[in-house]
C-alpha cells in the first residue's frame, strides 16, 4: 500500500505548480521572510522582498534584565513570537543565566515557535489549540486558581509606528481573569525607510505584483507610510495571515482578499494564497 505525501514533488514541472508565475510581495522581516518565501517557491511563485519592518535587538536592557534576574516569580511566560523567544534566551545568556532558571515556570508558545522554544530550553507547556492571543486566553481561563498566578509576556517595543493592539489586547484579557500581568519589552520592532525600495514600489504601481502577503499589522502600517494612496497598489491582491492581521487591515481601510485560514505555520498561509479557489487573471474578491 503506497501513501501520498502532501509535499510537493520538487521534479514536478513548474507550470504546474498553484503559484506558477505569479509574484508575491513579502512585507514579513527578513528573519521571518525567507520562511515564508521558502514556501511560496516550493508552490511555484516568485517572492518579491520587501520587509516593511525590521526586528533587532533593544538598546536600553533595564526592564528586560530586571525581569530576568527575578524570572522564579513568574507562574508563566506567554511567548507570543519566534522574535520574542530568541531574544529573551540570547539575553539570559549573555547575562549568564542558566536556562535551568525557566523550568519552575510554565512556558506557553504559538504554533510552529514551540519548536524554537523546545530548541531553547527543551521544554513548553501550552501550545494553545488556536494559534492566537485569543487561544491563549481560552487555554489558560480552563486552568484552576489561574486567578492567583503571574504572567510574564516578552514583548516588542514597537518604534516609529502606532503599536498593534495584539498584545495590549492579550494583556487586558489576561488581567480579566484575575492574572497579574508583567508585559516585558523583548526585542525592538521598526518601520523601514521607503527609500530603499524604489524598484519594489515601481512593480506594486505598474500592477507587476500579484499578491502583497502581510503576515502582520505592523507590517501593514508600515507598507501604508510607503505607498502615496492606496490606487498604489489596486491592482494587487491583498493576503493576510490569519484573522487578526485581517481585521487590522481592513480597519486600516485595506480590501484583504486572501485570509489564511491555517495560522499556525508560514506552510498555511502559502496554502491559502494557492487554494482560494480564484484565477488571478479574474480575480473575483472572497
Amino acid at each position: 500500500m503506497h501513501t501520498q505525501s502532501r509535499e510537493i514533488n520538487l521534479l514536478t514541472p513548474s507550470r504546474e505548480l498553484p503559484l506558477y508565475g505569479k509574484r508575491i510581495l513579502v512585507t514579513a522581516p527578513r528573519n521571518y521572510a525567507y520562511r515564508l518565501s521558502e514556501q511560496i517557491i516550493k508552490k511555484g511563485g516568485l517572492p518579491v522582498f520587501m520587509p516593511t519592518i525590521e526586528t533587532c535587538y533593544l538598546s536600553n536592557y533595564t526592564k528586560l534584565d530586571a525581569a530576568l534576574h527575578h524570572i522564579d516569580e513568574f507562574d508563566w511566560i506567554v511567548f507570543t513570537s519566534r522574535n520574542g523567544i530568541a531574544a529573551f534566551f540570547h539575553r539570559m545568556n549573555d547575562l549568564d543565566i542558566p536556562v535551568s532558571v525557566v523550568q519552575k515556570c510554565h512556558l506557553c508558545a504559538l504554533g510552529k515557535d514551540a519548536e524554537s522554544l523546545l530548541s531553547f530550553c527543551g521544554k513548553v507547556d501550552l501550545i494553545p489549540a488556536e494559534s492566537s492571543p485569543a487561544g491563549i486566553v481560552a487555554e489558560l481561563a480552563k486552568l484552576p486558581q489561574i486567578q492567583d498566578k503571574k504572567v510574564l509576556i516578552p514583548a516588542p517595543e514597537v518604534v516609529g509606528l502606532p503599536e498593534p493592539d495584539v498584545v495590549p489586547n492579550l494583556i487586558t484579557d489576561l488581567q480579566k481573569l484575575g492574572i497579574e500581568v508583567t508585559r516585558v519589552p523583548t526585542y525592538i520592532t521598526q518601520g523601514l525607510n521607503k527609500s530603499i525600495y524604489g524598484i519594489e514600489l515601481n512593480l506594486i504601481r505598474q500592477g507587476t505584483i500579484d499578491v502583497i502577503a502581510f503576515s502582520s499589522t505592523a507590517e501593514v502600517e508600515s507598507f501604508l507610510t510607503m505607498v502615496n494612496s492606496p490606487s498604489d497598489y489596486e491592482r494587487c491582491i491583498i493576503a493576510c495571515f490569519g484573522p487578526y492581521t485581517t481585521a487590522n487591515a481592513r480597519k486600516l481601510g485595506m480590501n484583504v482578499s486572501i485570509v489564511s485560514r491555517d495560522y499556525s505555520s508560514f506552510e498555511g498561509f502559502a496554502e491559502a494564497m494557492s487554494t482560494t479557489g480564484y484565477a488571478y487573471a479574474a480575480f473575483s474578491p472572497l
